[in-house]
C-alpha cells in the first residue's frame, strides 16, 4: 500500500483531517482549508443551445458532471471547505482580446464567434448575456467568490492566488470544463503556485476526442493527484 501523503502536522491549527484515495497515491487533506474549483460550468460552455453546443461539441457527459459537481459542492460546503466559481467572461468590446495585433483577438472562441456569428451573442461567454452566466443547477450560493477570467487559465491575470489564501486554501479539487483545457490551465497553474490539486475525473467534462483526456490525467498524476467523485465523497463523508 502507497504512503499516505501529508502534510498536516505542519499546520498552525489543529486540522480536520481526511484521506482521499487517490492516484499516484493516497493524499491525506484538511477538509477546512480544501476548496472544491468549479471552472466554467456556465450556459454557454455547458448549457443546451449555447456556443459549445451550436459547434457541434459532445456535450453528453455534462449532466452527470453537473451532478458529480453538485454533490461535492454541498459535501465541501458542508465539511467547512469553500466553493470557488471560475468563469470565462470577455466584455462586449471585446477589450480583453488584445486587439487585432494579438493572437487572442483570432484564437479567442468569443472574439471569433462575436464577429462571425453576430446572432450568436447571447450564447457566448460574455459578460451580461445568458451565455456568461452559471448553469442554473450549480447556481452559486451567497458567499462563494467568482472568478473571472479572459484566458484558460483561473491564474492568468486574475485574483485567484489572491482569492484561496484569502480563505486560507491549500487542497484543490478541480472540476469543470473543459478537462483538457481550462482545468488542466487551472491546475498547471496552480500546482506552480504550490497547492496540492486533485483532478475530479468524473467531475470533469471532456467534449474532445478521448486521448485528450488521458494525456490530461497523466499529466495531473505529475502535477497532484487523481481521484474519482466516490472517493473524494468518501473522504468528505468521513
Amino acid at each position: 500500500m502507497n504512503k499516505v501523503f501529508s502534510i498536516l502536522s505542519l499546520s498552525a491549527n489543529p486540522p480536520v483531517a481526511a484521506t482521499i484515495e487517490a492516484e499516484p497515491q493516497p493524499l491525506e487533506v484538511d477538509l477546512r482549508r480544501t476548496g472544491l474549483v468549479i471552472v466554467d460550468m456556465q450556459n454557454g460552455a455547458a448549457g443546451k443551445g449555447g456556443v459549445f453546443d451550436l459547434q457541434g461539441l459532445d456535450l453528453s457527459e455534462v449532466p452527470a458532471v453537473t451532478e458529480n459537481i453538485k454533490r461535492l459542492g454541498a459535501a465541501v460546503r458542508q465539511r467547512g471547505g469553500k466553493v470557488v466559481y471560475v468563469v470565462h467572461l470577455t466584455s462586449p468590446d471585446l477589450r480583453e482580446s488584445g486587439g487585432p495585433l494579438s493572437a487572442g483577438y483570432y484564437r479567442s472562441p468569443s472574439a471569433r464567434f462575436y464577429r462571425e456569428k453576430p446572432e450568436w451573442r447571447d450564447k457566448l461567454l460574455m459578460r451580461g448575456v445568458w451565455g456568461g452566466k452559471v448553469v442554473d443547477e450549480l447556481t452559486p450560493l451567497p458567499g462563494d467568490p467568482i472568478v473571472e477570467k479572459t484566458r484558460y487559465s483561473a491564474f492568468f491575470e486574475t485574483n485567484m492566488d489572491t482569492v484561496l489564501r484569502t480563505y486560507d486554501l491549500k487542497y484543490l479539487l478541480f472540476t469543470g470544463m473543459e478537462i483538457s483545457i481550462c482545468v488542466e490551465s487551472s491546475m498547471r497553474d496552480a500546482a506552480y503556485r504550490g497547492y496540492f490539486c486533485v483532478m475530479v475525473e468524473d467531475a470533469a467534462v471532456s467534449t474532445h476526442i478521448p486521448h485528450r483526456r488521458e494525456a490530461t490525467l497523466l499529466m495531473a498524476r505529475g502535477q497532484g493527484w487523481v481521484a474519482t467523485t466516490e472517493s473524494v465523497m468518501k473522504a468528505l463523508q468521513a
